[in-house]
């Protein structure tokens, strides 16, 4: 009687790593815009936190002095204070709105022209948000 003796697998062939690479491949291509989605609006969200962490400082600034801020360190904040982009504040005169601003900077992935905009009301003193971004922010139509 012949004994036969199987040679165990050692090792993958070169299918099996071709397979494999290719299923990497497939799950990276649909992963990686998906992951760059998150972080727009992940720094979107934090832009638009930015300005509303302001907005109780500029209605006590506005209730005291009468007027609306122009300079964001009045309110206790800074124009830098977000490393993503910048604050401005805008006052108008008279009965018109008047705006607290993040636009985005280098440090974001988001363009330097994409804007978050708050606007408070002159007439009836309500906040609205805006803005003109590539991505949807909850909590801001």
């Amino acid at each position: 009687m012949k004994n036969s003796k199987h040679k165990k697998q050692q090792g993958f062939t070169l299918i099996e790593l071709m397979i494999v690479v290719a299923v990497i491949g497939v799950l990276a291509t649909i992963a990686l815009p998906q992951y760059q989605n998150y972080v727009k609006k992940s720094e979107a969200s934090s832009g638009l936190a930015t300005l509303r962490a302001l907005v109780t400082n500029i209605d006590n600034y506005h209730a005291e002095n009468g007027s609306f801020p122009t300079n964001v360190n009045d309110v206790g904040g800074a124009s830098d204070m977000n490393k993503l982009g910048t604050v401005s504040l805008t006052a108008a005169s008279g009965a018109t709105d008047s705006q607290a601003k993040f636009t985005f900077g280098s440090n974001s992935t988001l363009a330097s022209t994409e804007i978050i905009t708050l606007t408070k009301d002159g007439t009836s003193g309500l906040w609205t948000c805006s803005e003109t971004t590539s991505v949807t922010i909850k909590n801001c139509p």
